[in-house]
């Protein structure tokens, strides 16, 4: 059975490390500490390397924008409808305008939060963070690829958005080095392409091959790896993407502007349609409801492939 672990322990566990050896890194969460797993971090390390800044995003992003424009590397971590969804014009101003070196990291995306209901659930963050100049959008699809993905956005020059999830995931990439701006096939197949960000893309690994299916994993929505995405679909002729996000402005967004020009093709895009979560017991119901189990979306590509 495969070794589950949750990508905001990987995170925790990443930005200790990251802090241990490089003192510019603080660690920045507006009473989010326990929740994002930064707390070991607080308790180990000199005071000054972390600070808990209230529930106040708006600020923390300000003091984070301060700090980076100060020589530091602050990792700002909280829920991620609340970093950006309330403080998207800090965010817009005083991080991208001044192109300071901030990493912002979004925990309990999409469903994952699903007993705190809709207003705590994120489905839009994807959409917001990549419209803004010079930001950087990481979504690494399981607890390896999360700690990589912090090593990499530390060594980056400028803002860094990072996608992680509440849950315990499945293992999908083991690779040692992420490098920003680049996808990866997993699995190459020649009656279509399927390109998927994040956790959800382990309930796509077991029956993609069988059916022929080129897998990606897309774990950076910006800078989006053009190439690797248009050589593929110029290859099978078909393109599909899932996404544990909204259906507009995410993922299937991103790889249909790039397509509408490039390369033409017939594609399906699955997702979160529009409309706001739900409170309930535990993902997999929300998954159940709005067609995102493995079933699923095995048998929605099923049909897209006959159509």
């Amino acid at each position: 059975m495969a070794h589950l672990k949750s990508q905001r322990d990987a995170y925790g566990e990443a930005l200790l490390e990251l802090a241990e050896k490089d003192e510019r890194v603080l660690a920045l969460s507006p009473d989010l500490a326990s929740s994002t797993r930064i707390e070991k971090l607080a308790s180990k390390l000199a005071e000054g390397r972390f600070f808990n800044l209230g529930v106040a995003e708006q600020n923390a992003v300000g003091i984070a924008a301060g700090l980076a424009l100060e020589g530091f590397i602050p990792f700002l971590s909280s829920f991620a409808v609340f970093i950006p969804g309330r403080a998207f014009d800090q965010i817009r101003v005083s991080i991208c305008q001044n192109k300071a070196n901030v990493k912002l990291i979004g925990s309990h995306l999409g469903f994952s939060n699903a007993g705190d209901g809709a207003s705590a659930q994120s489905i839009e963050d994807l959409a917001l963070m990549r419209v803004l100049p010079e930001m950087v959008v990481l979504s690494p699809a399981d607890a390896s690829q999360t700690r990589s993905a912090v090593f990499a956005a530390a060594d980056y020059q400028g803002p860094v958005y990072i996608r992680i999830s509440r849950d315990k995931t499945a293992p999908v990439s083991q690779e040692e080095n992420f490098v920003i701006g680049q996808a990866k096939v997993l699995h190459s197949g020649k009656k279509a392409t399927l390109i998927a960000t994040g956790p959800i893309i382990s309930r796509l690994l077991d029956w993609t091959a069988e059916l022929d299916i080129e897998l990606i994993n897309c774990s950076t929505i910006k800078p989006l790896d053009e190439k690797t995405i248009i050589s593929s679909a110029k290859k099978t002729g078909r393109v599909i993407t899932v996404e544990e996000h909204s259906i507009i402005g995410g993922l299937g967004s991103a790889v249909a502007e790039v397509l509408s020009t490039a390369c033409p093709v017939l594609m399906k895009r699955f997702g979160i349609p529009d409309c706001f979560g739900e409170s309930a017991r535990g993902p997999e119901d929300l998954y159940q409801k709005y067609g995102l189990t493995k079933n699923n979306l095995k048998k929605e590509v099923r049909q897209f492939l006959k159509e």
